[in-house]
């Protein structure tokens, strides 16, 4: 089975607006395939011959951005589908820096929170028992530097060597 592949690409650019935009997808699809119903098969048992043809036909699929597919065999006409809607082209790229309602639409504040905003407001956002970290470091002993690892050097008694050939 023979297939072909046309692919198409599509970019913009507006350098004014900063914003860029390109897609690329498999345009149309070519194959060559059995036909159904149409083939050829006969035997001579006699002359102990054997003769089998098989018909081809083109099939074609052209897909779109847009969920548009048509398929169909090649000089016969194509059929077209309307694909369900996904997350695919075209998509929403550039969203509003503002989203939300408007301030007239919103709820106001419950009275609970408005309290507690207005005390962090009134504390400064700190704790009230806040230490430095020089305080909190006083207070731990004095750092002491490790010794560099290195082989260790141990004897074995020769009772416990042998005890280690023993296993």
């Amino acid at each position: 089975m023979a297939t072909s592949e046309l692919s198409c690409r599509v970019s913009e650019e507006n350098q004014e607006l900063r914003e860029a935009f390109w897609a690329e997808w498999k345009d149309l699809t070519l194959s060559t395939r059995p036909e159904e119903g149409c083939s050829l098969h006969e035997e001579d048992t006699h002359r102990r011959e054997t003769y089998h043809r098989q018909g081809q036909c083109q099939a074609v699929v052209q897909r779109s951005p847009w969920l548009v597919m048509r398929l169909g065999i090649l000089g016969r006409g194509l059929q077209e589908y309307q694909l369900p809607y996904q997350r695919v082209l075209p998509l929403p790229i550039f969203t509003p820096a503002k989203v939300g309602p408007a301030k007239e639409e919103r709820e106001e504040t419950p009275v609970q929170l408005r309290e507690l905003l207005a005390l962090e407001t009134a504390l400064g956002g700190q704790c009230v028992e806040r230490q430095d970290v020089a305080e909190i470091t006083k207070q731990l002993p004095p750092v002491v530097p490790v010794s560099k690892p290195g082989p260790l050097r141990r004897t074995l008694s020769r009772s416990m060597s042998q005890e280690a050939q023993r296993g």
